[in-house]
């Protein structure tokens, strides 16, 4: 394993009966970087998220993490991994403060006041330390979480899906956080469905049905899509498709719900003009064009549109 790399899968599979849940996955983590697995559900995330803990063993390929066998060394590694799962198990019947001691203990760490008070100031906790966690908020419990995974001073945090059914400000105030641990030299993998955490990563990896899309940071992904892109809301959406794509110079056509993102090879003169009117003279008027940047939304369907056709 490369001395700059934190986590390495070389060709791994792993399935559950006739089930593919990870298939020839290859990608390797840099040490010190944030590095997303992002996708739907299905797609393979928590599969990997469970191989690069040693929690599972993969039935092809290899996987090192911090230079070890996540599996064969899994107790040497546990000391330098912490593992927030979709479903922390926080004892609700503890304080928080009773919380964070208790996962340090288990960590065989006994110092750990100073360290705690510290991340309570972080997570904004300290002044509900003796708050049961049955009555925290859903985001509290998240951050007293993320509190347990790094009160024993980890090299890496692996995170699943750390912010699902997390309301819009606590998604604000974790992510705060973990820019702060990444600044501190924290090597962060996550996975998430939602794609703009994932603009947040320095890397991102996109997974649907256990293999991988593309890899790459997410400007660069982004760039990989040629030409300018449009959106366009008409209020008879249900045409919209079959018009645009027969335009010319038009390369692509998204429905969004609503809304139609269409990519243009090549932008000659007044674009949206045109586009407004191509779909006027087909009876659907009023239409709402405008230029937007591409997403890692668009790239996803992009990439999945080509492995699929």
């Amino acid at each position: 394993m490369a001395a700059d790399h934190a986590v390495t899968l070389d060709g791994v599979a792993k399935r559950y009966g006739a089930t593919v849940a990870v298939e020839n996955l290859s990608l390797s983590v840099e040490r010190g970087e944030m590095f997303g697995l992002i996708g739907p559900d299905g797609a393979g995330k928590t599969t990997a998220i469970r191989l690069i803990c040693g929690l599972l063993p993969p039935d092809r390929g290899s996987i090192r993490v911090l230079d070890l066998d996540p599996v064969r060394d899994h107790r040497r590694l546990t000391g330098s991994v912490g593992y927030l799962s979709q479903r922390f198990s926080l004892y609700g019947d503890l304080s928080v403060d009773e919380n964070v001691a208790f996962f340090a203990e288990i960590h065989g760490v006994h110092d750990y006041r100073a360290r705690r008070d510290r991340l309570l100031e972080m997570t904004q906790l300290a002044p509900f330390r003796t708050r049961l966690a049955d009555r925290l908020s859903g985001g509290m419990k998240q951050k007293l979480a993320l509190a347990c995974t790094l009160v024993h001073e980890p090299d890496l945090i692996v995170l699943d899906e750390p912010t699902t059914g997390v309301d819009p400000v606590s998604r604000r105030e974790f992510w705060k956080l973990l820019s702060e641990f990444l600044s501190q030299g924290i090597t962060i993998v996550m996975s998430t469905p939602y794609l703009d955490e994932a603009e947040r990563c320095a890397r991102v990896a996109l997974l649907n049905e256990g293999r991988l899309l593309a890899l790459d940071r997410p400007a660069a992904l982004r760039a990989t899509l040629p030409g300018e892109l449009y959106e366009v809301i008409v209020h008879d959406h249900r045409r919209i498709a079959e018009v645009l794509k027969r335009m010319p110079n038009v390369t692509d056509v998204q429905m969004f719900g609503e809304r139609a993102h269409v990519r243009i090879a090549k932008a000659e003169g007044d674009a949206p003009g045109r586009i407004a009117s191509a779909l006027g003279a087909a009876g659907l008027e009023g239409a709402s064009v405008r230029p937007i940047l591409t997403s890692l939304e668009d790239v996803f369907i992009a990439r999945l549109d080509e492995a699929t056709s």
